[in-house]
């Protein structure tokens, strides 16, 4: 048997599992391997010849399988606790994990110690994980004797035709799809984190059950690095600080929406207008559409019968309309009105509109998962010839905007789900295009097999920020079925109707998320361009009042934002709000810099100061500005 990793050739042995090419490879810290955008364990015989990917903790998907044997562990650690505890279901990603179990004892912190010490005996022992596919009677008689009431009820809504398997390490055993670690030893670093409560399938009729959230590492370095960047992300979080800096509120009469005050709405503006900007240099032209429309335009673009779950219905007059939950079809529609020539295309609209989808309360969080939210939403509608180029074009797009904001980041291609429209060749062209585009980019990029919108596969692209989290910010989406449903044509050089091929794409994602993010990465000291305000004057005493205020006037007719501080509070106490406040740059003006026409700088985070012209410190300020550097430099020349 041949197979590659890294383009490397291996000649295995008939039967040889990944585990042997793990080891042929020299990757001792594989954890498991993916081979045709499947993930499998390193004691499963190799599927097929071809490249394999071999999976270390630092790839999130890497991290899921360690998680995912964490979480066994852990429920193997609470049964040896208490015996009568019966499992529901226990999923994992790249950061941790969660088990809901049933447990007449109240599960709490003070528990959480000798259910870690239990998890790292397990661990100790080094149990070989194994796997086994089981009939559905077999399955069926094997968790009714243990008592397991949940796993019978999973069992019982599987389809007739799935592979149910179990998974086994020492007495413990679980139902579940994998995959998992090949061996119990190599989750060093168990930490049990909180305990929640949550209904079984979201069943809010049915009992609570108790949810035990964990994480763990290879090490416990790794763990260690892990609760520290856990505190750091408390203090930048994007809740806390907007009520601290007075960005935007919730409140419970409008659950999802945000109440954004005049400093966020700044904020919000700064970003929209950079957007639009940037869009400009492109060729993008801005459009406006209802935000309400009738069900028929949701049954041709497709999302009545695959979206409408996540829509909001509303009843009036004996009509039935929906808010809209995105801006596609209506854009199509728009496009549908004038005869289009092949010389119109690529033709680019954009809208910041109001877009509204229904989120489940328990799932709303912040500004990251809201109800109400705009986006920097766009839809190219091309020729074929122009896929490549049109796509090329966002991903440049995509560079400029997240390099402004310093931000790194990594990409994946979505491709075919279950349920899609249109025909499989469409979809394996779209996806090679997509494919090929990102290669002449540069872009490195992993598959994520199923995940593509039902109307078309996509590039999904998701930021780092400063603490390493990884962010699904912008999506860049090739269809070929609304130009179909909508019925849109162009007109070719021959004068023959043909129809054109759409891109959806944001960058931003939605502005509401995307600020969110911003927040926490800047830990809401924003860049002098992006802060809502960029300069406090802070006068000595009452005395220099008028000169500070003709410091501020100068600043604002300059185009900046600036303001005085006039309280009647003392100097230190000022300087201390502007530093709380994370104002980029405050000026104090005494008797001095009344005298001389200067004002003494001092940038965030700073600790000494600079006496300045005050037309110097505007210039340089604006300057700043105006090529949105992420350094505070008008301080010094």
């Amino acid at each position: 048997m041949q197979v590659s990793v890294n383009g490397k050739l291996y000649e295995l042995a008939a039967g040889a599992c990944y585990g042997d090419l793990a080891q042929a490879a020299g990757a001792q810290d594989a954890l498991a391997a993916r081979q045709e955008g499947r993930i499998y364990e390193l004691f499963r015989p190799i599927a097929a010849e071809g490249e394999v990917e071999m999976l270390r903790f630092s790839d999130p998907d890497g991290a899921m399988v360690f998680h995912h044997t964490s979480t066994h562990i852990m429920a193997q650690a609470v049964r040896r606790l208490y015996p009568e505890v019966q499992f529901a279901i226990g999923p994992a990603d790249a950061e941790g994990f969660f088990y809901d179990m049933q447990l007449e004892h109240q599960l709490g912190p003070d528990d959480f110690p000798a259910i870690e010490d239990e998890m790292r005996r397990i661990a100790e022992a080094d149990y070989p994980v194994s796997r086994e596919v089981l009939g559905r009677r077999d399955a069926e008689e094997l968790f009714r004797e243990m008592g397991e009431t949940f796993k019978l009820e999973i069992i019982a809504r599987l389809p007739e035709d799935a592979e149910i398997s179990v998974y086994r390490q020492g007495e413990f055993v679980d139902l579940c799809r994998g995959p998992h670690l090949s061996r119990t030893g190599l989750v060093r670093a168990p930490k049990v984190l909180s305990v929640a409560g949550a209904y079984f399938a979201g069943d809010e009729s049915r009992p609570m059950l108790q949810r035990l959230y964990g994480t763990s590492f290879p090490t416990q370095e790794g763990l260690e690095e892990h609760l520290r960047l856990v505190e750091e992300a408390k203090r930048r979080d994007h809740r806390r600080l907007g009520r601290e800096l007075d960005l935007f509120t919730f409140h419970d009469v409008a659950p999802g929406f945000a109440f954004w005050q005049p400093a966020g709405t700044t904020v919000y503006h700064e970003l929209e207008s950079f957007s639009r900007e940037v869009q400009a240099r492109f060729g993008y032209r801005e459009v406006m559409t209802p935000w309400i429309f009738r069900p028929d335009l949701w049954q041709t673009s497709g999302h009545w019968g695959h979206y409408k779950q996540n829509m909001f219905i509303v009843e009036s007059e004996d009509e039935t309309v929906a808010l809209k939950p995105m801006n596609c079809p209506g854009h199509c529609l728009m496009y549908a009105e004038t005869v289009r020539s092949y010389r119109d295309l690529p033709l680019r609209l954009a809208e910041y509109g109001p877009l509204s989808r229904f989120e489940r309360s328990g799932t709303l969080h912040g500004l990251l998962r809201v109800r109400g939210f705009h986006q920097d939403d766009a839809h190219i509608f091309l020729r074929e010839d122009q896929i490549g180029a049109g796509i090329e074009e966002v991903l440049e797009i995509l560079r400029v905007i997240y390099g402004t904001f310093g931000l790194q980041y990594r990409v994946e291609l979505s491709t075919r789900p279950e349920e899609y429209l249109g025909e499989r060749a469409l979809w394996d062209r779209a996806e090679a295009e997509l494919a090929q585009a990102l290669d002449r980019a540069g872009l490195e990029f992993r598959i994520n097999e199923g995940d593509g919108a039902f109307y078309g596969p996509k590039i999904d692209v998701h930021v780092i920020d400063a603490l390493g989290r990884q962010w699904q910010c912008a999506t860049v989406q090739l269809d070929f079925q609304f130009p179909l449903r909508f019925h849109l044509e162009y007109r070719d050089q021959e004068g023959k109707a043909q129809t054109p091929v759409m891109v959806h794409r944001a960058i931003f994602g939605s502005i509401e998320r995307f600020l969110g993010i911003l927040v926490e990465h800047f830990a809401g000291a924003f860049p002098s361009w992006l802060a809502p305000v960029q300069v406090r004057v802070l006068p000595v005493s009452d005395r220099h009042r008028g000169y500070a205020e003709a410091v501020t006037a100068e600043l604002r007719a300059a185009g900046l934002r600036a303001e005085t501080d006039l309280r009647d509070e003392k100097l230190g106490y000022k300087i201390r709000a502007a530093q709380a406040d994370k104002v980029p740059y405050f000026l104090v003006v005494g008797d001095r810099e009344a005298e001389e026409g200067t004002v003494s700088v001092r940038a965030r985070g700073e600790s000494g100061s600079e006496a300045v012209a005050r037309e110097v410190f505007a210039r340089r300020l604006t300057d700043e500005v105006r090529a949105r550097r992420l350094e505070l430099t008008a301080q010094k020349a």
